[in-house]
């Protein structure tokens, strides 16, 4: 801008001119330079159906070429990533981030939830959506202590309960379950992409109901984790008369106490948890603590029935016990029967499809700059379930690299790093 303004002032005339040409020239060759320029790696990426081995050029924020042998000439900075997988940035679908130091607060604004950017970026995930921490009365706290402070994209299901997550009798209270005052929130804000229902364990469907009807106004969908009443509510009135199309059924694999699992005592998958999941119904894993069994997971898989998105319901007890992170859960599925398009596509772009982000989840030229690298570790592992069991396996994930919006924000084995030589000791480097 200040070279344009100085233009003005220059004489004579013709070196004003000469300045144009040059700045038309400098313009022109910029806009061919590639910021980023990732070399050797195979995308996987599902939106577009990509499978194999290409290069990702990136400038500024944005993905710009994707192809065979991007010259790398053009580039600022080429990373070798020969032998390993890029994918968009990954999305945790279910994670609890609204923390805080809020006494009696459990997810919202309390000790438990987890500040995003230090859990996210070594894990290759660029976006989550926290569930249900904040309700519509403590939503802008949540905005300006967590979203607007975190690198990490921060989206969130804006729970049916005015308090939030507060644990205890806070989510009991129908009188401050307001379907009319969360979807005017969620109307309000772009960062809230659904309603969340969570933890009741009373024999109404009021809290259900109410989240469908703030989800309808809203024109977002309805994240349910649902059970807890004893005799439990009917899983397949659920599903059947309660859920639309789209709306997110969360803990698939869970068997606890106040619901019916999805797998039976013989190892079958319901039939109307298949029928609703071909009538558009989603299946989150939402790992968590206590809602991610093998016996569930394993036969479901070896039925052909497999979740639609892969999440952690990441929080201080579930990170320490079997879950651990995405990549831990990502694994296990890896391990017990889906490839690693399938589980890359569950973090991804069936992710962004499921809260209608068609702008994150893929590597399209245009797209923002979301990327994460991996490697396959081939070994000898231990993954533990919610019930303590451990199945063995043979290929664990690692995050490599992860760029958000363009910029590197983590890099495990400095990949993107000068090498150090020892002649620059002397020279104080």
């Amino acid at each position: 801008m200040l070279a344009r303004l100085s233009i003005h002032r220059l004489r004579p005339i013709w070196l004003r001119g000469l300045l144009i040409i040059f700045l038309l020239l400098d313009n022109r060759l910029y806009a061919q330079d590639y910021t980023l320029l990732l070399k050797g790696g195979h995308i996987i990426d599902p939106k577009n159906n990509i499978n194999g081995p290409a290069d990702i050029a990136v400038r500024a924020d944005t993905i710009v070429a994707i192809g065979r042998n991007l010259d790398a000439s053009r580039a600022r900075q080429v990373i070798d990533v020969s032998g390993m997988y890029i994918s968009s940035g990954l999305i945790d679908l279910h994670s609890h981030n609204f923390y805080g130091t809020e006494p009696d607060h459990y997810l919202s604004n309390g000790f438990e939830a987890l500040p995003p950017d230090g859990f996210t970026f070594r894990c290759g995930i660029t976006t989550v959506v926290d569930a249900g921490g904040a309700g519509w009365k403590n939503f802008t706290v949540f905005r300006d202590q967590t979203i607007r402070q975190s690198k990490t994209r921060v989206l969130s299901f804006l729970n049916i309960v005015g308090e939030g997550m507060r644990g205890g009798p806070y989510e009991q209270n129908l009188a401050d379950m307001d379907a009319r005052m969360t979807a005017l929130v969620a109307q309000q804000h772009r960062e809230i992409v659904g309603i969340k229902v969570a933890h009741y364990s009373g024999s109404e469907w009021e809290p259900v109901d109410r989240a469908v009807a703030a989800g309808k106004i809203a024109r977002i969908p309805v994240m349910i984790d649902f059970g807890g009443h004893i005799p439990p509510l009917s899983l397949q009135e659920l599903l059947e008369k309660h859920l639309r199309p789209g709306d997110i059924f969360t803990h698939t694999f869970a068997r606890v106490a106040g619901r019916v699992p999805v797998v039976d005592a013989q190892g079958n998958v319901l039939p109307f948890a298949r029928e609703a999941q071909q009538r558009g119904i989603l299946f989150d894993v939402g790992h968590g603590g206590g809602s991610f069994l093998f016996s569930q997971a394993v036969p479901a898989i070896k039925n052909g029935f497999f979740p639609n998105t892969i999440s952690t319901d990441i929080h201080t007890g579930s990170m320490n016990a079997g879950m651990k992170d995405l990549l831990n859960v990502m694994s296990k599925f890896l391990n017990i029967g889906m490839n690693l398009q399938q589980v890359i596509q569950c973090t991804t772009w069936a992710s962004a499809k499921a809260i209608n982000r068609d702008d994150l989840g893929h590597l399209s030229v245009g797209a923002v700059a979301d990327i994460a690298v991996f490697t396959v570790q081939n070994g000898k592992f231990g993954f533990v379930d919610s019930g303590g069991n451990k199945v063995a396996g043979t290929k664990k994930l690692q995050c490599e690299l992860t760029i958000r919006a363009g910029k590197i924000v983590y890099d495990l084995n400095g990949i993107s790093s000068l090498v150090w030589m020892p002649e620059q000791t002397a020279r104080g480097k």
